[in-house]
């Protein structure tokens, strides 16, 4: 696992070359956060500590320290191995690395290595494919603009609010809320698709806990589950659900989650190995501790779980 304070100091670097040429469009940032926030080993502080790099350009002074600060936090050669690899995991998030990508990349290997200050204009070069790409991925076959960009960050939201309108069924919370909901119903929605079916009793926990939790009538509670569902099912962009349900939470909020998220699992009477390595991965992402992780685990009994 790399050193936090290596992985934190690559970032920044990353970030600052996006803002290279003192720009980074409002789509790109996102596509940007998203491949920056499932860097391993980063916790909840580290990614508020990454938002302020993001959210104003980075001045050629504070390029340069941000680099500096790479280069001694490469104190090892093993420290170099384990920033190449993040960064090559990085790259290759979508499955594709172009013949240019990869010559920049080993480039970027070579500066690593001298400890070179060229590094920075290679990142530079490096993360315009892959962030394109992520671009391209989130705004891909988008033709009702005016929603867009809730189609892009929550589809849940999205498909939620287009159900609601032919229904007329009106939900009294606050958008802020509805947003959370839409995201939580999602990653309940994943957990138990693993195995691309929801059981009846999976869809029932679902929508139970959105009744219980947000005070909805079981009609509005079964259509949320409903919307959930049926959008999890058409495969969720994982990266972002992820990204915008950690923004949209406080650490307190996430822990209860991991137990429902467990809920759901066992809801048609035993968690699978499937589904538990599902919400292990959910947690990771979500910057939870491997502590909160088994505490969750250990609200089923041990006989309503894999392991």
């Amino acid at each position: 696992m790399p050193k936090p304070r290596m992985i934190m100091a690559l970032a920044k670097v990353m970030i600052a070359a996006a803002w290279a040429d003192g720009e980074v469009s409002h789509g790109e940032l996102n596509s940007l956060k998203d491949l920056l926030f499932h860097l391993p080993g980063m916790t909840a502080r580290d990614w508020a500590e990454l938002d302020i790099y993001m959210e104003t350009p980075v001045e050629p002074g504070e390029r340069e320290r941000l680099v500096a600060d790479l280069q001694a936090a490469l104190s090892s050669p093993r420290e170099r191995d384990l920033a190449v690899q993040a960064l090559e995991n990085l790259i290759s998030a979508d499955g594709q690395v172009s013949p240019q990508e990869r010559e920049v990349f080993e480039g970027i290997r070579q500066a690593l290595e001298a400890v070179d200050v060229s590094i920075f204009g290679q990142v530079g070069r490096l993360l315009r494919g892959p962030v394109q790409r992520r671009s391209e991925a989130v705004d891909h076959s988008l033709n009702r603009e005016r929603h867009l960009e809730d189609f892009v960050r929550n589809r849940v939201f999205y498909n939620l609010n287009q159900h609601l309108k032919k229904s007329g069924v009106r939900l009294d919370l606050p958008e802020s809320e509805l947003r959370k909901l839409s995201l939580a119903g999602g990653l309940m929605a994943r957990v138990a698709g693993v195995d691309r079916e929801v059981t009846p009793e999976e869809f029932e926990r679902i929508a139970g806990l959105i009744r219980q939790h947000y005070e909805l009538e079981p009609d509005a509670a079964a259509l949320v589950a409903e919307v959930a569902v049926s959008t999890a099912v058409k495969e969720l962009d994982n990266y972002r659900l992820s990204r915008e349900f950690f923004e949209a939470t406080t650490e307190e909020e996430r822990v209860h989650f991991l137990n429902a998220l467990f809920a759901v699992a066992a809801a048609d009477g035993k968690a699978s190995h499937e589904e538990m390595e599902e919400i292990r991965k959910i947690s990771t992402v979500l910057k939870m501790t491997h502590r909160q992780f088994i505490d969750a685990k250990l609200t089923l009994p041990r006989e309503r779980r894999a392991y």
